[in-house]
């Protein structure tokens, strides 16, 4: 095969020697460049998460529902003063303090009494036996027990020697030198539920006094040490309320006492928020502590990916009520916020260290736009080398 072309003022043609066996080959190679470039184009790395600037694309405009707030330190305060999304504001507890309380009985106890009489002519004793022994005599649901020759007394909300003396004194009439003995057996309603979340759930009777509910706790087992920032809810006479366990461990007054009927659990944090993004895991996360800042939440979820990640576009998504959002004061403006961090400086990443994560909290980690450049710069490179 001979070709020519045209190199001087003269046309002066130069014929230039080209092998069959070479043509077909350089033929080859435009078609799989052809073919190459639209198939690199098509499968190039696939992205876990949108570009800041796709996400926000939009939000600016006056009738967005949106809202960004970009957080620095200085505006942490303003953003602090919002308020709390519902599933932030969780803990309720009894009371601040404990005093000492003596159980009291009530219905459905039993009691045990034993009269001692040493009168010859004694209406209740004989002179083989000189007391009378009542067992397992049951609180009426009116809180009454009945005793021969005195009839029915009321002993519901009385203390166990309260009750005692009561019974004694109403017997002076009949038996002058009578000795009584009263012995209680809480019914249910004296006595406290442990059932979940300990080594050895069940019930458990109350003492003369009423034991407070980490002596409870510790009855039963003691918390399972492998549940995940346990939470320690008390349901009484139909309320529910609830604290961290480990306030209960280090603040005394928190400790309160418990009364016949009270039922204790013990769960898990069900707390979460989602990570999603250039991030170590795509994953719903559950709260491992009571407080997670967005540093932290960035460290539980592997760190930020090396190749990948905006350090400039790190973002947490949340929803407010409706009821609170105002357009203007110390409320945010929209239902759906947009917070936005800036992890390369030192403002941003204080920032980001103090503001906490809520549950039900997205925090996204968007894709650098250096990975894309650096995926066409290696498409060229491809196609540089292919011929």
């Amino acid at each position: 095969m001979h070709l020519a072309r045209d190199l001087s003022p003269g046309n002066a043609a130069v014929p230039i020697r080209f092998h069959p066996e070479q043509g077909l080959r350089v033929l080859m190679r435009v078609l799989a460049v052809l073919v190459l470039i639209p198939a690199l184009a098509a499968c190039s790395m696939p992205r876990s998460a949108a570009m800041q600037s796709e996400v926000l694309r939009g939000t600016q405009s006056e009738d967005s529902d949106y809202q960004v707030v970009e957080v620095t330190r200085a505006g942490l305060t303003e953003i602090n003063a919002w308020p709390r999304p519902a599933r932030s504001v969780r803990y309720s507890w009894v009371t601040t303090g404990a005093s000492a309380t003596t159980r009291l009985i009530r219905a459905g106890d039993l009691i045990s009494l034993a009269i001692w009489d040493s009168q010859e002519a004694s209406l209740l004793t004989t002179v083989e036996q000189r007391f009378a022994n009542m067992q397992n005599i049951s609180v009426s649901t009116s809180g009454r027990i009945f005793v021969p020759y005195v009839g029915e007394i009321t002993v519901s909300g009385m203390t166990a020697d309260a009750a005692r003396r009561d019974i004694q004194d109403r017997m002076e009439m009949i038996v002058p030198d009578a000795q009584v003995q009263l012995s209680v057996v809480p019914g249910s309603g004296n006595t406290i539920d442990v059932v979940t979340g300990v080594a050895s759930p069940g019930r458990i009777p109350l003492t003369e006094i009423s034991p407070t509910i980490l002596t409870v706790l510790a009855e039963a087992g003691g918390i399972n040490a492998s549940m995940r920032n346990p939470l320690v809810r008390l349901q009484r006479a139909g309320q529910a309320y609830e604290i961290p366990a480990h306030r209960l461990f280090s603040e005394p007054a928190q400790d309160i006492q418990l009364r016949g009927g009270d039922r204790i659990l013990v769960e898990p944090d069900q707390r979460n928020f989602i990570a999603l993004g250039a991030a170590g895991r795509q994953e719903v996360v559950y709260f491992e502590r009571e407080e997670i800042s967005a540093l932290d939440a960035i460290s539980t979820i592997g760190g930020l990916s090396a190749t990948r990640a905006d350090l400039r576009g790190v973002l947490v998504l949340r929803e407010y009520a409706q009821a609170d959002v105002r357009p203007e004061g110390a409320y945010p403006r929209k239902p759906w916020v947009i917070f936005t961090f800036d992890l390369t400086n030192a403002d941003g990443l204080f920032a980001a260290q103090r503001f906490m994560i809520h549950p039900d909290d997205v925090v996204l980690a968007t894709e650098s736009p250096v990975p894309a450049i650096s995926q066409v710069l290696s498409l060229f490179r491809i196609v540089r080398n292919t011929l």
